[in-house]
């Protein structure tokens, strides 16, 4: 069975599919340890390889090394990809999902927003008009072999929304994802337009959408949530912590116990992504 066949299954099976953010493959190696798929976020992606937020700097072909270096490590992962706005143009944008689905890739998210784009929890977000990106999109899917491809929009007056959100869904992208939605009630709204079509919710901390569990979203019939920074958050908080203990001990490292990480676990996550330890990967 193929990565985007298996994640297809996982969209159309019961509940709602949780994809955990990474943003390097350390972050990837521990989220491993707790959820069977990641999401390949923009932001996250963004701050660790450049240090830049993310309002366009990504370069495609970092992305796509990136993914390959996941995908040789964790064979069985959902890979998710998050391929903002195709980087600009259409044609890099079909070579892009190319490039993708050769090297293992489950499925990309495309969005409408044009440059400079945002974070799309963040305000100032300027959208394509909606026909210049249908038409992106159907190249895209058009290029796909079998990749599951996530529309996305980034439309805030709430007409727009509603009517990209329908529009999106009459094409033939597997996901429709309305990003910064702001209440339960417009989960309502979005899910009534889209009809049967697979809907996908964002959930990022201190973002613009209500904090909602997995259960919660699947009750509002969501069948897919990413979640993009809780790795990149939780590893600026901790680090941020651990240093200021350490300059306040003058520089002695902290005792190593159970709940803590010393040389050898460290080692023991790492080892378990070499290849040849792996079982066979899925076809």
């Amino acid at each position: 069975m193929s990565h985007p066949t298996r994640l297809r299954d996982a969209i159309h099976s019961a509940g709602t599919t949780p994809l955990i953010g990474v943003f390097d493959m350390f972050s990837a190696s521990v989220a491993a340890r707790h959820y069977d798929g990641m999401f390949v976020s923009g932001f996250g992606f963004a701050a660790s390889h450049y240090g830049l937020p993310d309002i366009g700097f990504i370069a495609w072909p970092d992305i796509i090394a990136f993914v390959q270096r996941l995908r040789m490590a964790f064979p069985e992962q959902h890979l998710l990809v998050d391929i903002d706005d195709g980087y600009v143009d259409p044609e890099t944008a079909c070579h892009v999902v190319q490039n993708l689905e050769a090297i293992g890739a489950s499925g990309v998210i495309l969005e409408d927003q044009k440059r400079p784009r945002r974070c799309g929890h963040v305000d100032g977000k300027q959208v394509l008009p909606l026909e210049e990106y249908l038409e992106k999109l159907e190249m895209v899917l058009q290029s796909r072999r079998d990749l599951v491809v996530v529309a996305r929009t980034d439309a805030t007056e709430e007409d727009e929304i509603l009517r990209r959100a329908e529009a999106l869904a009459a094409t033939d992208a597997d996901v429709v994802l309305v990003d910064g939605v702001r209440s339960v009630d417009w989960i309502h709204k979005v899910r009534k337009v889209i009809g049967d079509k697979p809907l996908l919710f964002n959930q990022i901390a201190g973002g613009k959408s209500p904090r909602l569990s997995l259960s919660e979203l699947s009750d509002l019939g969501v069948d897919v949530a990413i979640y993009s920074t809780p790795c990149l958050f939780a590893a600026q908080t901790a680090i941020d912590r651990a240093l200021t203990e350490l300059k306040e001990a003058d520089g002695r490292l902290p005792q190593t116990g159970p709940d803590s990480v010393g040389v050898a676990e460290c080692l023991a996550l790492l080892e378990k992504n070499i290849s040849r330890h792996h079982a066979h990967a899925p076809a």
